[in-house]
């Protein structure tokens, strides 16, 4: 059945890539064998494993065996915080994040308050950035880690990794960063920033669902200071334990080999319909962007219309996808945590739209939603 649906909400999940269909195919029809399995077809797969892990490590400028991978950022971010909070021989009690931090960075932190710990929420100003002086003068003695996204999956707002990488490593504390929305769309250097920890999932990459990774910088595992989430068969080192994921972890890998041959054609396409958007976008009375002043990811558009009713706009536009916040939080019908921590008012994050673009998108696309906008308005 031929899609009718223009697609326009790359921040809650990609299409899988074709190519990235054909490895995962492979591997789920002709080399399907347990990659623990000790004969020649289990070496094929674990073969994948390794050509995977060669592939996102390259991505992110790090070592293959710093490399593990995971069901996606959900159970990653959950496996960093409450490995490195909860080893026995951690005995520091303080955790440093930001008010606009994903919903399971926020959630697993407010879990670990319920054990003793003492967490600050920084705030972020009216373009969503955080400030630095505050952030240093939030670290104590106590402080295990700072934990701060890359990017912002609602707004697109990139915070600045480098200088807070730096402020960590100054610190002695580890910084853990979800770089879930920069991962193949932007060029990470884990050493350059300092970065400790580094989540990410497939599907925000045109890679499956179900299959992400984390990145462990090699200090960590060899000190033995983060325990594993998940025992039992002793799989990548003992650190995530179940049987490997072959067909999705290969087509993870295939995606991450795109996603660096490819970067700079789809930064140069998105942005032109980014800039494209935008400046229609402007010509709307009252309209205005978020977080417009800060640095942003090039991908990402959220917009403030003065009583423009998304939910309602949504619910009439079943043939456009598009977003009022992530989707992580689509069942609760309320303003958004990340605009209301930039200081939008709630009928102001309430009638806010998230646009995601992707490789895929054309000005079509936004023809078609600008038009759709235009209409809802004038009714």
């Amino acid at each position: 059945m031929k899609n009718t649906i223009t697609y326009l909400d790359n921040n809650a999940t990609t299409p899988v890539d074709i190519r990235v269909i054909e490895v995962v195919t492979s591997y789920f029809r002709d080399i399907y064998a347990n990659a623990s399995s000790n004969y020649s077809f289990g070496n094929k797969a674990r073969l994948a494993i390794e050509d995977a892990k060669i592939n996102v490590a390259e991505l992110i400028n790090s070592d293959s065996n710093e490399i593990y991978f995971t069901s996606g950022t959900t159970e990653s971010i959950n496996f960093a915080l409450k490995g490195l909070a909860l080893h026995p021989n951690n005995n520091k009690k303080h955790i440093i994040t930001c008010q606009t931090e994903h919903k399971v960075v926020i959630e697993t932190c407010q879990y670990l308050e319920t054990l003793g710990f003492n967490i600050t929420y920084l705030p972020v100003d009216r373009n969503g950035t955080i400030d630095l002086d505050l952030l240093k003068k939030s670290i104590n003695i106590n402080t295990l880690l700072i934990c701060i996204m890359w990017v912002n999956n609602e707004t697109g707002v990139i915070h600045p990794i480098e200088e807070i990488g730096k402020i960590a490593k100054d610190a002695n504390i580890f910084f853990l960063c979800d770089g879930t929305q920069g991962v193949g769309k932007s060029l990470i250097n884990v050493n350059d920033s300092n970065i400790d920890v580094l989540c990410f999932s497939g599907h925000k990459m045109y890679a499956p669902k179900g299959i992400g990774g984390i990145y462990i910088n090699q200090s960590l595992t060899k000190q033995n200071i983060i325990q594993p989430l998940i025992h039992g068969g002793g799989q990548e080192n003992g650190l995530r334990s179940g049987t490997y994921n072959v067909p999705l972890i290969a087509g993870l890998g295939r995606a991450c080999s795109i996603a660096q041959e490819e970067m700079k054609e789809n930064e140069a396409h998105i942005m032109h319909l980014q800039n494209f958007l935008e400046n229609e976008l402007s010509q709307i009375d009252g309209a205005f962007i978020n977080g417009k002043s800060a640095p942003r990811i090039y991908n990402t558009v959220n917009v403030c219309i003065p009583y423009f009713d998304t939910e309602i706009f949504i619910g009439m536009n079943n043939d456009i996808a598009v977003s009022n916040g992530s989707a992580c939080n689509s069942a609760l019908v309320q303003a958004s945590h990340v605009l209301l921590a930039m200081g939008l008012s709630n009928n102001d994050a309430m009638n806010s739209l998230r646009i995601s673009l992707g490789k895929h998108n054309t000005k079509k696309d936004i023809n078609l939603l600008m038009q759709r906008i235009k209409n809802f308005i004038n009714k």
